[in-house]
């Protein structure tokens, strides 16, 4: 009987010492990664990704590489849109007004 206790215990203590160690492992594996050099893909996409955080800021909330072409394609359009819908600022979101409705109560 103590026996049987006895490999119980063993493998409780077994079983939880085996997930410590997996997640010691998944973590040290992570910091490891974190300590040598990017895989060549990575670095590749890290680097593009900065590349973009530049020219954005650079573009100073405008679209990232927009060349005359695409302005004027822009400028052409709005110019369309003011033309159908009439003047106004295209660039604006519109300002909606509700009023509240006027309710009267039904005698039953």
């Amino acid at each position: 009987m103590a026996l049987h206790k006895l490999f119980r215990l063993s493998s409780l203590f077994r079983s939880a010492g085996s997930l410590t160690l997996r997640r010691n492992f998944g973590l040290s594996a992570v910091l490891f990664n974190r300590a040598k050099d990017l895989d060549p893909i990575q670095k590749l996409f890290l680097d593009k990704i900065r590349d973009y955080s530049t020219k954005s800021k650079a573009a100073a909330g405008g679209i990232v590489d927009a060349g005359p072409a695409y302005e004027k394609g822009v400028s052409e359009e709005i110019t369309k849109l003011q033309r159908l819908y009439g003047t106004g600022d295209l660039t604006k979101f519109p300002d909606f007004k509700f009023t509240e409705p006027q309710l009267q109560e039904v005698a039953k």
